[in-house]
């Protein structure tokens, strides 16, 4: 008896797919419980596995757009995978050798002296370049489809303005330094630098509060809470999870989720719940070795930090110039709802902090 694999509801928003990949091939036994198809959308990718044992016949293939609740193939319950066909008996080799002896008695006494035999000439070499050598194909998937129709809208809906400072990270890297080990020992993370940055934002956010708006309509939407958008670059695009109430959660707390929304992000397990309704977002650039670049807003949000390489750069300290490790941030808002004295000080405040790590433990 066949029974339709069907494209089941995987988010709210979510009304059609790509198939990323069949997990068996066509005519192959599954079990119940097998996962038959990675299924990417516009924000996540999802699994969906076999809910009946027996032979899979697939309809639609690698690369197909398919919409939530059409049908992708079937599962012949109780049927069998066809066996593989018999090797062919090898041939005897008695028969084999002894064919070109007869040959070669039969040749020898036709012809008692050697023959000349011209040797073919040999066909003329075309010289054509290999097919799909300078160019190639490939389908968007859905989730850059929708990141770039994200970041083409964005740019037409907002105005966007873009406000740099730089940061003296030495006072940072001093204090992970001093506190690496103990922090590994008791929390199991690295204390990592984003860490810092989440709390300098947050702390920002509470002291320059018209940057933490968004827009809806022709209304302007203040919010009182602190969900960060932390920006992760994997092989499918740029995906923003979002750590709730960041500003109730310790420097382990906040390493702990990002490297569990990492792993997540890795393996293709993020879900529409871990990427929506973030506040403001992060971005690190510098990871990749970007000196300097433009975030785009993440809409709806109004602002977005960019983070970027930390440079050895001399600097004047108290009228002597030193080395110091520098850092170019980014702050890129939507005009029309933040203006450019809130930005360029939400910017500063969080550069001291940054600057002076301590104020972020005291609250001064």
């Amino acid at each position: 008896m066949p029974h339709e694999i069907k494209i089941p509801a995987v988010g709210e928003s979510v009304t059609s797919g790509q198939i990323a990949k069949w997990h068996f091939a066509d005519g192959a036994s599954v079990n119940k419980g097998d996962v038959l198809i990675t299924l990417e959308t516009d924000k996540v990718a999802a699994e969906i596995s076999a809910e009946y044992s027996g032979v899979l016949r697939i309809q639609k293939k690698e690369g197909e757009d398919v919409d939530v609740g059409s049908v992708v193939g079937l599962i012949e319950e109780g049927a069998a995978a066809p066996a593989p066909a018999p090797a062919p008996a090898p041939e005897p080799k008695a028969a084999k050798a002894e064919a070109p002896k007869a040959a070669a008695k039969a040749v020898k006494a036709e012809t008692p002296r050697p023959a000349v035999v011209e040797a073919p000439k040999p066909a003329p070499v075309v010289a054509t370049a290999p097919s799909g050598d300078r160019v190639s194909r490939k389908k968007m998937s859905p989730l850059r489809r929708k990141i770039a129709d994200q970041l083409v809208n964005v740019q037409h809906t907002a105005a966007i303005l873009t406000t740099f400072n730089e940061c003296d990270m030495s006072s940072v890297m001093a204090l992970r330094s001093k506190l690496q080990d103990s922090f590994v020992a008791r929390h199991g993370v690295i204390l990592g630098f984003m860490s810092f940055f989440v709390k300098a934002v947050v702390d920002a956010l509470k002291a320059i509060p018209q940057v933490n708006v968004r827009v809806e309509g022709d209304e302007i939407v203040s919010q009182h809470f602190y969900d960060i958008g932390v920006a992760v670059g994997t092989e499918r695009g740029l995906v923003v999870p979002v750590l709730r109430d960041a500003d109730q959660k310790t420097f382990a707390e906040i390493e702990k989720d990002i490297l569990a929304y990492a792993t997540k992000a890795k393996n293709g397990q993020l879900q529409i719940s871990d990427l929506t309704g973030g506040v403001f977002t992060i971005s690190n650039g510098g990871v990749y070795g970007s000196m300097l670049s433009t975030p785009i807003i993440n809409p709806p949000q109004s602002a977005i930090l960019g983070m970027h390489s930390i440079m050895q750069r001399p600097v004047a300290v108290d009228g002597q110039v030193v080395i110091r490790p520098m850092m170019y941030l980014a702050m890129s808002y939507d005009h029309r709802v933040v203006d450019g004295k809130e930005a360029v000080t939400f910017l500063v405040r969080v550069k001291d902090c940054l600057e002076n790590p301590a104020r972020l433990l005291v609250g001064a």
